[in-house]
């Protein structure tokens, strides 16, 4: 008999494959034997994690329908078991899986569509934070303006997609009404997803304003971001961005670098 650590691997292990021979042996019949019994289970796994992959990924769902829904969730839930015991946690690698996935290959928006709504689950499930008080700021003199690093609310995501994600998203809202065409050559969206009031909203952004923020974000100083966002845009006005993300709660913290 093996002890209990390596009876708990074989079992997870039968449970991602239709091997059960590892742990068949040691289960204990009484009118079923220890294949089907590790079938029921696994079964009932394979349910449990499509429906969390369903709640998290509705768009996608319905551009690829039913089927083929289920199809690929049952190859991704096999490749990329979940490792973690929260379920909220399951399913951030799926836009990754549909970029590999051949069957996915005619859908070549389809990863940034999964992006979109992963970003959407974080940002609901992410922790609070308290706004930044502006005055807060007034004990920083102007010659160290170039060195303050902002950090980002929690609840923040920031995306580009070279496809019009939005437009995609928003004809494939339940209840939507009008036009469905989608121009997939149109320009890519780049977008800020954020919670306010427990309501996840997304919000599109100019080529500078989402560059400014990306800096930002990985730990940039104020200086730097200035001069990405001007990149993109020589009349980039970083007074009125700065005043909409303190106000909008996306700026919620500074240091100095």
């Amino acid at each position: 008999m093996p002890g209990l650590r390596e009876l708990q691997r074989a079992f997870s292990s039968s449970l991602r494959s239709e091997d059960a021979s590892q742990t068949a042996a040691w289960v204990s019949a009484n009118g079923l034997n220890g294949d089907r019994r590790i079938q029921i289970y696994r079964n009932n796994l394979v349910v449990t994690l499509t429906d969390a992959l369903r709640s998290v990924y509705p768009v996608v769902e319905r551009l690829v329908g039913d089927g083929f829904f289920r199809f690929a969730a049952h190859e991704f839930i096999h490749q990329y078991p979940s490792r973690h015991g929260n379920l909220h946690l399951f399913g951030h690698e799926f836009a990754r899986f549909l970029s590999e996935f051949a069957a996915a290959k005619g859908h070549a928006y389809l990863p940034d569509v999964a992006r979109l709504e992963w970003a959407q689950h974080e940002v609901y499930h992410a922790a609070d934070h308290a706004p930044l008080e502006p005055q807060s700021l007034t004990v920083i003199g102007p010659d160290r303006y170039e060195s303050l690093c902002f950090a980002l609310h929690p609840a923040r995501r920031l995306l580009h997609s070279s496809y019009p994600i939005m437009r995609i998203w928003e004809v494939n809202q339940a209840g939507f009404e009008g036009n469905q065409a989608v121009d997939l050559s149109a320009p890519g969206d780049r977008v800020l997803v954020l919670r306010i009031d427990r309501e996840v909203k997304i919000h599109t952004l100019a080529p500078a304003e989402y560059q400014f923020l990306v800096t930002i974000s990985n730990g940039k100083p104020l200086g730097q971001a200035v001069a990405a966002a001007l990149e993109q845009d020589r009349d980039f006005d970083l007074t009125r961005c700065l005043v909409k993300h303190v106000q909008s709660s996306t700026l919620v913290d500074f240091s100095l670098a």
